[in-house]
């Protein structure tokens, strides 16, 4: 604990900025989140200051769970006490409703937790002046070194959704080696074409920017239903981020690449993710064409495809349970999760895999040659035991 103690970081500052800050300083809310050990960040990276939000110490050699968020998606998720004073619903943050999900905590308790902002993307960012350059795909990939460098993490498993799914795989191309794993949801490999360029030009003159937003996000049975859930998100999109700063993410992310990846033995000198890779896509969702595509062009050896049954554009937000089951075993499968509570049986904790990392291990993990029955309630095969994860050489298509 002595040591616990004497770990400090650098740059520690309230989360709380403005004219409340002082008021909410002194409120029970804002003492209760304190405890909860977030700590806010501004870090220099050759392309201008990264916005991070992070919890607790690093955790010996474990990576640090890293997460990137969508466009769109108010990305940090900040302590809930705190949510309410800022107008910031929790459960409408891009990584809110996963990691304060009950069972994802008795995950992230044995891992430091970063969540990294795009730039100008955080709550309360100022407006980029006139004429300001939004970083490439490629260039806020090339940012994430310096947020590893600044916490001494040695690696990260890093957890993206859309926009930040792209960011995270473009970063794990760059810079394998400070990657352990990637839980991608709702991502697209492929950069637009000029048919698609020229649609998103005119929707953008036709629909707001919250609009045009959303048809990412949601699938149009989703917008057509008009439920609350869209509703609240078309509320959050176009109140809490700034707009301006908003449009610049949405611009480059439409302008990006292909990203250059191919399965081994396709083409010479494939290019491809070295890492474990969980693909995740609900099966009612937007990005579903993309994340099959990019399945097809990963090494099957190293990946897992979980498709989500009653599941629209945000599995995260609208089956977390779920989420958190298949990334239990996935992180079971590189070796690590000593032990976790599980609420289907009355004997507490169950045993699984050693939490010290027994190596770094290039195998899959949720892999089975057959599909899951949609009415079961487990994520993934194989949850009675963790004893075969990791032995199966090809990928899996699950419906949860």
């Amino acid at each position: 604990m002595a040591g616990l103690q004497e770990l400090q970081f650098p740059e520690e500052k309230p989360l709380l900025r403005g004219q409340d800050a002082t008021e909410l300083e002194n409120s029970d809310p804002f003492l209760l989140a304190v405890d909860t050990d977030w700590k806010e960040h501004d870090i220099e990276t050759p392309y201008g200051l990264l916005h991070v939000v992070i919890r607790g110490p690093p955790k010996g050699n474990r990576p640090a769970i890293l997460t990137y968020h969508d466009v769109g998606l108010n990305p940090t998720g900040l302590p809930t006490t705190l949510l309410r004073h800022r107008c910031v619903s929790a459960d409408k943050l891009c990584f809110n409703t996963f990691f304060n999900f009950e069972d994802m905590q008795e995950i992230t308790k044995h891992f430091v937790v970063c969540h990294v902002d795009a730039p100008g993307q955080q709550v309360g960012a100022s407006q980029f002046p006139q004429g300001y350059q939004f970083p490439s795909m490629e260039q806020l990939a090339a940012m994430l070194p310096s947020v590893v460098q600044h916490f001494g993490f040695k690696y990260v498993i890093g957890i993206g959704v859309g926009a930040g799914a792209y960011v995270l795989a473009k970063f794990a191309l760059i810079f394998p080696d400070l990657v352990e794993g990637l839980v991608l949801m709702n991502i697209d490999p492929n950069g637009k074409g000029w048919i698609d360029w020229a649609a998103t030009k005119l929707s953008g003159l036709t629909s707001t920017l919250p609009d045009t937003v959303l048809s990412h996000l949601f699938s149009q049975e989703e917008l057509m239903n008009n439920s609350e859930l869209v509703q609240s998100y078309r509320q959050q999109i176009g109140n809490v981020v700034n707009q301006a700063n908003l449009q610049l993410f949405w611009n480059m992310y439409n302008s990006r690449r292909d990203l250059d990846i191919n399965r081994p033995g396709t083409v010479p000198n494939a290019k491809t993710l070295r890492c474990p890779v969980m693909l995740v896509v609900g099966d009612n969702a937007p990005a579903e064409d993309g994340v099959v595509d990019c399945n097809s062009k990963l090494d099957p050896t190293t990946t897992t495809f979980l498709k989500m049954a009653d599941s629209g554009g945000l599995p995260q937000v609208t089956q977390p349970g779920k989420l958190t089951e298949a990334f239990k075993y996935f992180l079971q499968g590189m070796g690590y999760i000593a032990y976790l509570k599980d609420r289907r049986l009355s004997g507490g904790a169950v045993p699984s895999a050693s939490m010290t990392r027994l190596a770094r291990s290039r195998t899959a993990s949720l892999t089975s040659a057959s599909s899951v029955d949609g009415s079961r309630p487990q994520a993934c095969t194989h949850s009675e035991s963790s004893e075969g994860l990791g032995q199966v050489n090809h990928t899996m298509e699950v419906s949860c």
